[in-house]
């Protein structure tokens, strides 16, 4: 056999395709860009801002919460984590649809025939949030406070638009201080989870 046969020379040697490298976490980037999105909307809901604002609100809307949580869901599709590949692209989703409903559809019908499709708009995405915020129970206290948050300002901000609220009164003043403590508690957890990350131990805690 050639293996007792010194004339039969060196064995080939065998190489091994590379390991793929590790895809990073898209968490900080898409909480990221849910977070400050959400601030500069809830500014306008509080009455901070005046409501005159709410199209300025839209470039951030189509590129960062959109477009940069649609890109953090699908890498997440990539490290096979269920829960925040439906997360982030369904809300990179909804800041596209959102800065479609806001710049395009509702500039073409009345207030009085847009408050009642955008108050349903806005309930449905609070039961979308509520199961997601069911589903976060399995992870970190961080996530599961903001999408509780984010849960109850979706509701309270379809209760506003269906009582004809205007930022700044009833209850969409309300649902906008609670959506600028959702907005803060994404902030956190994404601040919590890139320098975690970067230092490789817990700096921030996140449960």
């Amino acid at each position: 056999m050639a293996a007792n046969n010194p004339s039969a020379g060196p064995a080939p040697v065998m190489h091994t395709q590379e390991a793929t490298p590790t895809i990073a976490d898209p968490a900080p980037l898409g909480l990221a860009g849910f977070g400050m999105t959400t601030a500069l909307l809830m500014f306008i809901n509080i009455g901070m801002i005046g409501a005159g604002a709410t199209t300025a609100v839209l470039p951030m809307a189509a590129a960062y919460g959109g477009l940069g949580q649609l890109l953090a869901g699908m890498w997440a599709f990539k490290r096979g984590n269920t829960f925040a590949a439906t997360a982030f692209s369904s809300y990179g989703l909804f800041w596209i649809s959102y800065y479609l409903l806001v710049g395009v559809w509702a500039k073409t019908v009345t207030p009085a025939d847009a408050s009642p499709i955008i108050g349903l708009y806005l309930f449905l995405w609070g039961i979308f949030t509520a199961y997601m915020f069911i589903a976060s129970l399995a992870g970190t206290k961080a996530v599961m406070v903001v999408f509780f948050l984010l849960a109850v300002t979706f509701i309270i901000l379809a209760i506003g638009v269906w009582a004809n609220n205007a930022p700044g009164h009833g209850w969409t003043q309300l649902g906008g201080i609670v959506g600028l403590l959702t907005a803060i508690a994404a902030f956190y957890t994404s601040f919590a989870d890139v320098t975690n990350a970067s230092f490789k131990r817990v700096v921030l805690p996140t449960n």
